[in-house]
């Protein structure tokens, strides 16, 4: 029988002014949570954006009866989790018209949304509050942040299609219709955000840098709390406690690495050489590192702020429209280049191909994570909604007719997975829609272009 002390969930360990939030414990009760109700842990929103589009035979599943059994090889990556997903096919996107020359300006600014910027103001932002920020003001008074908004380097591409802000390259987050919300681009900033110095409760400065000094006493005082914690909780805070330790040192191997190239290529040498050594070759470190393991630490960063429930709405962006390119697979064409194959250039398509499964992996590494970690009588997954998927569905055509989605975690039990679904009747709207429902958020008016929520996705269907 648990022996069920209730530590508040909203308990931190404090040191000098900065804060670390504490994991999901046995021991905890939720705010929100009756004295008279069984417990019952949050469910989380998050979304993880790539843009172009996919090779269409190499994502969905041949069939839903081998959907399981044989992925297709866009999906390896999430073969241990599959079970934990729902792929549905036949979701149609916002019909571009009248901005048929803007694919790439609306594929992002219209994910979350649904719907497309208004006519008469394509001089500045104006479309329509997106849905992770409708969950926000729903559920963001309970935690630290009201949301989190990620993504894997800043948008330097401007091309104003159709006369479009630049804003919609680069943003799939809007407060509100006239305000899109900036995503954080570096590991150390998000760090900061979420375990930083604070001088009010609950509100994390970003301007500080984090006190190693001071982490080294927070942690320390987890010793404390640990003694009175029973086994199951200890191990549990041990594993999270490692994960941010482990979290930090891969951030700072990141700025360290990123520093030394930065002074060779400026020929000051970071190490003591023979005068007939030859010099260091330069190496260009691609987005702030290997692409892979800055993606993964985002995404470290991403589950520790579920896991402590920091926030419980997140947006990652892996890569933004346009100029983007992946060294670490072999090649260094751009992603849109590539992408404008005509079903023809074999070469193209395996490379498309390639970075799409990239991309997944990188999902696939982040649900998997959540899908380990054990939270209340189930694991974090089961309490999250994590969709990954793009603005388009086939690049070379810019077409929208059906997009790729995937959806992983069970909702706290809303969201009955493990299934492919081949013909499914609906729009990004009626899907958007439905994920806030599945997240226990009351939608008074349909998002977009929504006229329905889609019941194949829930449990029971």
């Amino acid at each position: 029988m648990r022996k069920n002390v209730l530590i508040d969930r909203r308990t931190c360990l404090k040191a000098a002014g900065a804060t670390l939030a504490l994991p999901l414990l046995e021991t905890m009760g939720w705010a929100e949570t009756g004295k008279d109700k069984p417990f019952k842990p949050p469910v989380r929103l998050g979304f993880m954006y790539m843009p172009h589009g996919v090779i269409m035979d190499q994502f969905w599943p041949a069939t839903p009866e081998t959907y399981l059994s044989t992925p297709p090889p866009a999906l390896e990556a999430l073969r241990p989790v599959l079970d934990q997903c729902l792929m549905m096919k036949g979701i149609s996107g916002v019909p571009i018209s009248p901005f048929n020359g803007a694919p790439h300006a609306l594929e992002l600014s219209t994910w979350l949304t649904a719907i497309l910027p208004d006519a008469p103001t394509r001089n500045r932002v104006n479309i329509a509050i997106s849905a992770d920020q409708i969950m926000a003001n729903y559920v963001g008074g309970l935690t630290s942040l009201p949301s989190l908004e990620l993504a894997t380097m800043p948008q330097t591409h401007k091309e104003n299609q159709e006369g479009l802000h630049e804003a919609y390259y680069s943003h799939c987050s809007y407060r509100s219709p006239t305000q899109a919300v900036p995503a954080e681009t570096n590991p150390r900033g998000v760090l900061n955000r979420l375990f930083g110095k604070s001088d009010k409760p609950g509100q994390a400065l970003q301007t500080d840098p984090l006190d190693r000094k001071m982490l080294d006493l927070v942690i320390g005082g987890a010793r404390d709390l640990r003694k009175k914690l029973p086994q199951n909780d200890q191990h549990k805070l041990d594993e999270y406690l490692d994960s941010v330790r482990a979290v930090e040192r891969r951030i700072a191997s990141i700025e360290t690495r990123q520093k030394e190239a930065a002074l060779e290529k400026a020929g000051v040498s970071t190490r003591k050489r023979n005068a007939a050594d030859s010099p260091p070759i330069e190496i260009k470190i691609p987005e702030g590192d290997k692409r892979s393991e800055y993606m993964q630490v985002m995404c470290d960063l991403n589950v520790l702020a579920f896991q402590t429930d920091t926030t419980r709405v997140s947006s990652y962006i892996g890569s933004t429209p346009n100029g983007v390119s992946y060294p670490e697979l072999g090649f260094t064409d751009a992603h849109h280049s590539q992408t404008h194959h005509n079903n023809k250039d074999q070469e193209k398509i395996r490379k498309v191909a390639a970075i799409t499964k990239f991309n997944i992996d990188q999902y696939a590494y982040m649900v998997n994570k959540m899908h380990n970690l054990r939270e209340g009588d189930g694991t974090l997954l089961d309490n999250c909604i994590m969709m990954w998927g793009s603005g388009l569905e086939d690049g070379s055509r810019h077409s929208r007719e059906n997009l790729p989605f995937i959806v992983a975690g069970k909702g706290g039990g809303s969201i009955n997975t493990g299934r492919f679904l081949p013909d499914t009747k609906g729009n990004q709207g009626d899907l958007l829609t439905t994920l806030l429902a599945c997240a226990g958020v009351p939608v008074d008016r349909p998002i977009g272009i929504a006229t329905k929520q889609m019941g194949e996705m829930k449990s029971g269907s």
